[in-house]
């Protein structure tokens, strides 16, 4: 399994972002090929998403630690098996940090998405990380 983290200061409050990371209908304004989002009572998700030559679905499995602030999810039913974890993190009134977890397979992602191999799939799969944060950040700053 391959992980990745990143994270990312966000000029808004901590409940501000963790309200937005609850509001699933709202991930296709800030996660590059997801097309639609929906919640499944309080403890799972399904995403359609459009990545490589088809579109997929899948449903995750939500679990919330606490007053932590922490959202983990996993994938269930299905190729590819996901896991992260986003944890908000706050600085003072007005700021927090985003801090984004995940955990994959790359032959998996692969297989299911496409894209290139080894090295450059980590690099991809960072650099789309990464943008999504940015979007993320800039709909919540801008509300």
């Amino acid at each position: 399994m391959s992980r990745l983290e990143e994270q990312i200061e966000i000029d808004a409050p901590a409940e501000q972002v963790w309200a937005q990371l609850h509001r699933f209908d709202e991930y296709p304004q800030f996660v590059d090929g997801v097309r639609s989002a929906f919640a499944e009572g309080d403890t799972r998700a399904h995403f359609d998403v459009s990545l490589g030559a088809e579109p997929r679905g899948f449903d995750t499995e939500l679990t919330e630690r606490g007053g932590e602030q922490v959202l983990e999810w996993q994938t269930r039913g299905g190729s590819p098996e996901l896991k992260g974890t986003l944890a908000v993190r706050e600085l003072d009134s007005k700021h927090c940090e985003l801090q984004a977890r995940l955990e994959y397979d790359g032959d998996e992602l692969r297989e299911a998405f496409g894209g290139p191999k080894g090295f450059a799939q980590v690099r991809a799969v960072e650099t789309a990380v990464r943008a999504d944060l940015e979007q993320l950040k800039e709909l919540v700053e801008n509300r």
